[in-house]
């Protein structure tokens, strides 16, 4: 395979607000602003090599999402700190029936979940520990993203999670995480891969097909990228060559 992981995208109904929250609360920019998307940028030296794009949508968020991000701390005091400064700037928290855990449930300005964890040696490199994304078969997932990202299996707990981590070692985890809800909606966060500069897209895009995907018709214009499916159901987009 020749895809790599560009974006993670989030679906806003103000991306410039839900950007600057994130912006903020991480530490990171905004990098890019146009009529239909904004980037937020992690400094080079925070080892995070996708850019965080929100994108203008007309629907509401209707149910928890199936992809999420889990901020990573240093200390518990650190923690504290993280969880207090999502709060100053909009956050909430959240009750998803978690019990009484080490890590905090939050929800961003538009009820998006996100977890700050508390110290783990794993995640001690940058502001984003990892990905997570629901999987009713957290094997087969990390199987097909390994194949689409180049990224490794770096862990395993028994068959409630698979992690995925970069070769460099630096960034997120991209991690599948057991959870038996079904899903019903198009995902308000999905992930982008492109294949590289001088590369065909459509060649790309049939490699990813023959990897598992699947299409995955939202209807609309027709667009520069192709908008496809994993095993799962989850969407995810194939962009042109970069």
């Amino acid at each position: 395979m020749t895809t790599r992981l560009v974006n993670l995208v989030i679906d806003a109904a103000r991306p410039r607000v839900l950007a600057d929250f994130w912006a903020a609360l991480l530490g990171w920019c905004v990098a890019v602003e146009e009529p239909d998307e904004v980037d937020v940028r992690a400094p080079e030296t925070d080892g995070w090599d996708l850019d965080l794009v929100f994108v203008p949508v007309p629907e509401a968020k209707e149910v928890k999402n199936r992809i999420h991000l889990d901020l990573a701390s240093t200390s518990l005091s650190h923690q504290a700190e993280l969880v207090s400064r999502a709060l100053e700037l909009g956050g909430r928290r959240v009750d998803l029936g978690q019990g009484a855990v080490p890590w905090v449930v939050l929800a961003d300005p538009e009820g998006n979940e996100f977890c700050v964890l508390e110290p783990r040696d794993r995640y001690a490199s940058g502001a984003v520990a990892s990905i997570v994304v629901d999987a009713h078969d957290p094997e087969r997932m990390a199987d097909f993203w390994t194949r689409l990202t180049g990224w490794p299996v770096g862990a395993r707990e028994g068959d409630v999670l698979v992690g995925l981590r970069a070769p460099s070692g630096r960034g997120p985890w991209l991690e599948f995480l057991r959870n038996d809800d079904v899903k019903s909606v198009k995902n308000r966060v999905h992930l982008d891969v492109a294949p590289p500069s001088g590369t065909e897209h459509a060649e790309a895009v049939s490699e990813v097909v023959a990897a598992g995907a699947a299409p995955a018709d939202l209807g609309g214009p027709a667009l520069p990228w192709r908008v496809l499916m994993d095993p799962e159901g989850n969407e995810f987009c194939v962009l042109t060559p970069r």
